[in-house]
């Protein structure tokens, strides 16, 4: 039986991807390189770390330690600069609807994200009252594929991973969730989601029992 949904943030609730890409890119050009969006699709569900250590594999940069955490605080600065003008209108349509109908079943929603932003995001667009549990880069030691953010989540929720639903719109959010025992609901496109128990291309029109009645078809 289904007691809780966890949810990504980035490209799930609200689409910051975008802002991430642009502060990225801006890193990456100031560095002597470039980002490509294919290559941004990468960079999906990774940690700040380690999505700038792909950048510069790519384009053949070497840092020190030192360096790559002083460009990662360069880049977040940028990316939160640009995340305190969102408004409500970024969030994607039909998340709201569809949260509310994982309420009304009696069922709570937790936060599953590898932002360190996230809890200002929640803020920013006033949906943090919605979450039972909001787990981000700030709690997690170990990045996705490794389920440590979702499992997190379902114990705060005081939940077993089988008694959950993650939303994820990323490949190795949808591996993480997959790892951990739970059932993985991918946000996009199935040809690129395929170890998901189901793909849907957003939320509009759904609620929580459409979508366990095609997980259990």
């Amino acid at each position: 039986m289904i007691k809780g949904c966890i949810f990504d943030l980035d490209g799930v609730i609200v689409d910051t991807a975008q802002h991430h890409f642009q502060a990225w890119r801006r890193l990456a050009r100031e560095l002597g390189t470039d980002l490509t969006e294919t290559q941004n699709e990468r960079l999906k569900g990774v940690s700040r770390i380690e999505s700038l250590e792909l950048i510069l594999q790519w384009g053949g940069i070497e840092l020190s330690e030192a360096e790559i955490k002083q460009q990662t605080i360069r880049k977040n600065e940028w990316y939160v600069d640009q995340i305190k003008h969102m408004d409500k209108h970024e969030i994607l349509d039909g998340v709201l609807p569809f949260m509310e109908s994982v309420k009304a079943a009696g069922c709570m929603i937790a936060l599953g994200s590898a932002s360190k932003n996230a809890g200002m995001v929640l803020d920013i667009l006033d949906i943090r009252k919605y979450f039972t549990s909001i787990i981000d880069g700030n709690k997690t030691t170990r990045s996705k594929p490794d389920p440590q953010v979702f499992e997190m989540a379902a114990a705060e929720m005081g939940l077993k991973p089988e008694e959950c639903i993650v939303f994820e719109d990323a490949e190795k959010g949808i591996e993480a969730a997959i790892k951990g025992g739970f059932k993985a609901v991918g946000i996009g496109k199935k040809e690129v989601l395929t170890e998901a128990d189901l793909v849907i291309p957003n939320f509009i029109g759904r609620d929580l029992n459409s979508i366990l009645a095609d997980l259990n078809n």
